[in-house]
């Protein structure tokens, strides 16, 4: 079984009904494990077995049900094409990429163009298999498309002039109605006149809302397409009736007007559509677009896609680094606050990385490009952030469910809403018109964008101030949380300990020092690299050990010079037999200063104790008082003895300490807190915190941390600042806050409307706008999230 995960563009949905539909249609489908769609970012995202399914597989149920999967085109210039053979060549390799859809490779331009599914493939994927063919390709760049950016201006200029059109043509109409009701004959009264201005308005402007509700039944479902379209026609066909028959009673201004409202609301919808996703546009506009390099002794300027893993690049003053390298020559400060948000530049010299995107300020230097393309923080973070906006939250489930089943349920009710008028009230205009009202009222447009339209603001929101949140379900996890753990090292300590006392028995204090470096030389520990830094500064040589050996959440071995040496806590000497209840007071006092004490033995004998402390991060303290002011409950959890580890939790203001916790026992502490019904988050930084974040309700990674903390967490800290998880609860809160008002008004729309518009107190065209302005009223709470500031 291999699981492969695709996300697609799916065009042409309208409501959370058709999202819904293309979300149950791609979840039948066999070897499909799970399906997500989204409505407000066009995407689904299907997780399946590849043996059993192709993404072809998928685009072609997608279409079945009535939607659209847009298709990009690409052109390469390719080299070292020959003769027919090689384009055939070329064609072959591009054709059996899953995912695209033509090719065709000109020999004589040497040229080749691409046809293949948005969203699943990248122009990298087809000049990886072009180079491995033999061939090189290069990527013909237009950097003033913005292909996304060019869809939705084009649907919404295509609105306005909809727009434009739909109301010139139904304002004579609407001021008929008045006219009439004045008793003022003129021609706007005549029958054929209003049917000359409605037709266009129904089946050019409306055309939209016929095709969408044919493809939707087509499909197997409804949405709010087959509503307004049942509804504006019942309208318009009753009045071409009685144009026919010869009795003066015409709606068509009913049919026009909800037709113009309803693409009013469509047109603000897509306005404000499109700036809920100004975050993923902020992150790309960051990218640098070319890269100095060097080749062949030469520098020149290349598009920031071309440049490959190894190649020396040089940065000038005030110039973005193009992508993640390592400093190889000069030195200069750079500005990394696109990052971490620490305005202050960074020193950077030979050795020390680079990120893309980042601003040189100073000097000149060159690096070696270590990551490029799709592997750049910058890239990851953009498609982190993408990922999000295209995930769903769980109460958004309940609001897909009820919108699956709401329309055919309203055509129900707009059914027994005209029997009724009809047969009761003997009233057949009576009938027809409250049952277009009920149709019109309760389209569920706004019941499908209350979820997406919030998330998408605020893990957008969330991105712009270093908190990235890996999707929907997350950032509504995190505004229940009620407890929180955080590792010691590296999260509430900067995890750069330092050697603070050498205290030395039957040796000097620089030789018990020089054989526990040594001894520590190999170790990846913090503190075993507190000691050999220690070693360095005062200038002392370290050979290497000549055996070492790790033994986790205890210390070290080394042989050194015929000597053994252990290097770790009070458990390893006891566990080796090592006598040291005569330091006892020693080390105890230590410990309460905070200090970790590290027992070195030499030849089964106590040589010296090197304490080692780490300094409490700057804003550890006002973090966790924050946390505990919004009713967080808060421990610390670490492999530090107790005596220690309270010594920093009294620093930083943390009662529950979970001391002596080996790294694989972590899980289990997260799980036993989970098990008194609390809902946990956890907060770490190493690749031993890994299990625990996976463990935890939230997970919350410290982003100078490892990639596995942050690939096994929920919610990545960019910055490593302890404030961002109180801002990223508050985060979570309003944006829960605002989905909650968001299905409210979405539901008091439609529950309110229904029996008004059943009973007949609501005119049709007063229902349209209502409809349509729910929508919009919908989205615009969302966008208040955009004042989201951190404090």
């Amino acid at each position: 079984m291999a699981i492969k995960k695709s996300t697609i563009k799916v065009l042409g949905m309208t409501c959370a009904a058709c999202s819904r539909r293309v979300e149950v249609a791609l979840s039948k489908l066999e070897g499909v494990s799970t399906a997500t769609v989204n409505l407000v970012a066009e995407k689904a995202t299907v997780e399946y077995d590849s043996e059993k399914l192709s993404i072809d597989d998928i685009v072609k149920t997608v279409e079945k049900t009535g939607y659209e999967v847009p298709t990009g085109k690409v052109s390469l210039d390719i080299e070292g094409m020959t003769c027919a053979a090689c384009s055939a060549r070329v064609e072959r390799v591009l054709n059996k990429i899953e995912g695209v859809k033509s090719v065709n490779v000109n020999l004589a331009l040497n040229k080749g163009t691409v046809e293949y599914i948005e969203g699943e493939l990248t122009v990298e994927d087809f000049k990886n298999a072009i180079n491995k063919a033999g061939y090189k390709a290069v990527e013909e760049i237009d950097t003033s498309v913005d292909r996304e950016k060019e869809a939705r201006e084009k649907e919404i200029k295509s609105l306005k002039h909809l727009l434009i059109i739909s109301a010139i043509l139904t304002i004579p109409l609407f001021s008929a109605m008045f006219f009439h009701m004045a008793g003022v004959h003129s021609i706007l009264s005549n029958g054929y006149f209003q049917l000359l201005l409605a037709t266009p308005v129904q089946f050019i402007v409306g055309y939209r809302f016929y095709r969408g509700a044919y493809h939707s039944l087509r499909g197997g479902g409804a949405n709010m397409d087959v509503l307004v379209a049942m509804g504006t026609s019942a309208a318009y066909f009753y009045s071409i009736y009685n144009v026919i028959i010869g009795v003066p009673e015409y709606y068509f201004e009913a049919s026009a007007v909800i037709i113009t409202l309803i693409l009013l609301g469509k047109f603000l919808e897509a306005v404000a559509k499109g700036r809920t996703s100004e975050a993923i546009k902020k992150l790309m506009g960051l990218q640098a677009k070319t890269a100095r390099v060097v080749r062949n002794g030469d520098e020149v300027d290349i598009p920031i896609e071309e440049v490959e893993v190894g190649d020396i690049i040089i940065v000038r003053p005030g110039e973005k680094v193009p992508v993640d390298g390592k400093v190889v020559e000069g030195n200069s400060s750079v500005d990394e606050s696109m990052l971490t948000g620490e305005s202050i530049p960074v020193d950077k010299k030979v050795g020390d990385e680079v990120i893309g995107a980042t601003i040189n300020k100073f000097g000149t230097f060159k690096f070696s490009a270590t990551k490029v393309g799709k592997d750049t923080a910058l890239a990851q973070i953009i498609k982190l952030v993408e990922e999000a906006q295209g995930s769903k939250a769980p109460v958004q489930r309940l609001a897909d469910k009820i919108s699956g089943i709401f329309v055919p349920v309203v055509v129900g009710i707009a059914l027994v809403t005209f029997l009724l008028w009809y047969f009761i009230g003997g009233d057949f205009t009576q009938a027809l018109i409250s049952a277009v009202a009920v149709l019109v009222i309760a389209c569920p447009c706004a019941l499908g964008l209350a979820t997406p339209t919030a998330i998408m603001v605020g893990t957008g929101k969330g991105a712009e101030n270093g908190i990235l949140i890996k999707g929907g379900e997350h950032l509504e996890r995190a505004h229940r949380l009620n407890s929180i753990v955080f590792d010691k090292t590296g999260t509430i300590t900067k995890g750069e300990p330092e050697v603070t006392d050498i205290i030395a028995y039957d040796y000097k204090e620089d030789e018990i020092l020089k054989l526990t470096a040594i001894a520590e030389k190999n170790s990846e520990h913090p503190l075993g690299q507190a000691i050999v830094e220690g070693a360095k500064e005062k200038g002392i040589t370290l050979n290497d050990p000549d055996r070492f050996e790790a033994i986790p959440g205890h210390g070290i071995y080394a042989s050194i010079e015929g000597k053994d040496l252990y290097v770790g806590n009070r458990k390893l000497m006891k566990d080796k037999n090592i006598e040291i209840s005569h330091l006892e007071d020693r080390i105890s006092a230590l410990e309460d200063e905070g200090k970790t004490a590290m027992l070195v033995a030499v030849d089964n004998k106590i040589g010296g104790i090197i304490a080692v402390a780490d300094t409490v991060k700057e804003h550890s303290r006002e973090a966790i008082k924050r946390l505990s002011d919004m009713g967080v409950e808060v421990y610390m959890i670490t492999g530090d003895n107790e005596r220690t580890a309270k010594a920093i939790a009294r620093q930083v203001g943390i009662d529950k300490v979970l001391a002596e916790v080996l790294p694989e026992h972590k899980a289990e502490n997260i799980e036993r807190i989970k098990g008194e019904g609390k809902i946990v988050g956890m907060v770490g930084d190493g690749i031993n915190d890994a299990p625990a974040l996976a463990a935890a309700d939230t997970g919350f990674a410290i982003g100078t941390g490892t990639d596995v903390a942050m690939e096994a967490a929920d919610i990545t800290l960019i910055k490593g600042d302890l404030r961002d998880i109180v801002h990223a609860i508050e985060l979570s809160r309003k944006t829960m806050r605002t989905i909650k008002q968001n299905l409210f008004w979405a539901f008091a729309y439609n529950t309110a409307g229904i029996p008004l518009a059943a009973l007949g107190f609501l005119n049709p065209m007063i229902a349209g706008a209502a409809m349509a302005f729910s929508s919009v009223s919908v989205v615009s709470n969302s966008l208040r999230l955009k004042r989201f500031r951190v404090k």
